[in-house]
């Protein structure tokens, strides 16, 4: 697998854009572990995404952009979905 490799590298920061877009329900499951997994092993894993479960299932801290904008960081506690899309559409 090739995020493995990476990983043997001593890599401190991983970046996954959508990580679970086209793949079946147990692969999500997988992923999710994984990246879960990571982090709480202290790697600092930045993730891009457009599904709220995901967001608020695994996120820290999220922050949201709009056309290109910053327009909130918000902790795991802030995070609802009503605050996320408020955030979203400016």
């Amino acid at each position: 697998m090739l995020i493995s490799r990476w990983l043997m590298r001593g890599l401190k920061v991983i970046v996954v854009d959508e990580p679970t877009r086209g793949i079946d329900v147990g692969a999500k499951s997988e992923i999710f572990a994984l990246i879960d997994r990571l982090a709480g092993e202290g790697l600092a894993v930045v993730m891009m995404t457009s599904e709220m479960p995901e967001l608020l299932g695994l996120a820290d801290r999220i922050a949201v952009i709009c056309e290109g904008r910053l327009t909130a960081i918000m902790s795991r506690d802030e995070a609802t979905q009503e605050n996320i899309l408020n955030a979203a559409i400016g």
